[in-house]
């Protein structure tokens, strides 16, 4: 964990300079090392990642859901389609350099179902505009590559509902996680819809509304998310940011854990530390920690960090990633 905010703190030194060398209207200057570092290849650690004792998972509300049904396909979403927004590589370009990132967080969480049996994963940041939701559906698409997982990307983010632009879909007057919370009588089949030509399935938020901390802590929220469990081998949630509003920690009782986001030169170590604050311990998998400044050229360095400590004994990982900005 200290490396991590240790480069957080950098970012922060990084920023500062920059403001400081655009005021005084000079070129920034930056240190380069002597020799060029040679090329990185693909680290065998990613694909052979060396896992502690899986955690124990932290008790969390069981609701007992009736019988469910066997997983019928959901229906299309009917055209015309929307474009697709172009950062979402995973679908458009999963062969590029720019998905190899979510690849590899594909894998850390292809071995967390495996290790500790998580399928629910909230994906946040402490903030608006860290780009969750870009990560949210880029790790949806990058597990959805595999023929015969079934993926569930849900929109949780019921203030500022980004799921559907994203994917070209058309989120007006359709049914969505919302109707399926208030009206019992709607089932998973009713509301998910599948985003051709794309394996994957998505349930966008509805009809947005007015107290959407009210809507999120109904015990039915729980109930639908069960029911995935049995139908999909990974549910994700993009959900609202952590700090700024009171939702995650609701939905916190009904996911295995978070993967949060954060952006080198844009978070404050402040809002990660009220971040941390905020959540319960053993709820935090892991921290996503973009670098939007510098080009992706070669494979992104990922790595697992011990959180023992103050933190409550949980292991976790972070992603430390280099991508173009828009």
């Amino acid at each position: 964990m200290s490396t991590f905010f240790k480069a957080l703190e950098q970012a922060e030194r990084d920023r500062a300079q920059a403001e400081q060398t655009r005021r005084a209207g000079t070129a920034p200057v930056t240190d380069a090392p002597s020799v060029e570092a040679p090329p990185v290849e693909v680290p065998p650690a990613v694909a052979t990642i060396e896992t502690a004792p899986a955690p124990p998972v932290a008790e969390r509300p069981v609701s007992r859901p009736s019988a469910v049904e066997p997983l019928s396909a959901p229906k299309p979403s009917t055209g015309p389609w929307k474009d697709i927004d172009d950062h979402l590589v995973s679908l458009l370009d999963p062969a590029s350099f720019e998905a190899e990132q979510y690849r590899a967080l594909r894998l850390t969480v292809e071995q967390l179902r495996r290790s500790a049996g998580f399928s629910v994963f909230a994906i946040s940041s402490p903030t608006v505009g860290d780009g969750k939701t870009l990560t949210a559906v880029n790790l949806a698409g990058a597990l959805a590559q595999a023929p015969d997982a079934r993926v569930l990307l849900i929109d949780a983010d019921l203030r500022h509902a980004a799921v559907a632009e994203r994917l070209g879909l058309d989120d007006e007057g359709g049914r969505g996680l919302v109707d399926a919370i208030l009206d019992p009588s709607l089932s998973l089949d009713d509301v998910v819809r599948r985003r051709p030509p794309y394996n994957l399935s998505v349930l966008l938020a509805g009809r947005l509304p007015g107290t959407p901390y009210e809507v999120l802590k109904s015990p039915r929220l729980g109930e639908l998310l069960d029911q995935a469990r049995i139908r999909y081998d990974y549910v994700l949630l993009d959900t609202p940011p952590i700090v700024s509003v009171p939702d995650c920690r609701v939905i916190g009782k009904w996911v295995d854990g978070f993967l949060v986001v954060v952006t080198a030169h844009r978070t404050q170590r402040r809002l990660v530390e009220e971040a941390l604050n905020v959540m319960e311990a053993s709820k935090l998998i892991g921290f996503i920690f973009n670098e939007d400044d510098h080009p992706l050229t070669r494979y992104d360095h990922y790595t697992r960090r011990s959180m023992n400590g103050d933190r409550g004994g949980r292991w976790g990982w972070t992603a430390t990633s280099w991508r173009r900005a828009p």
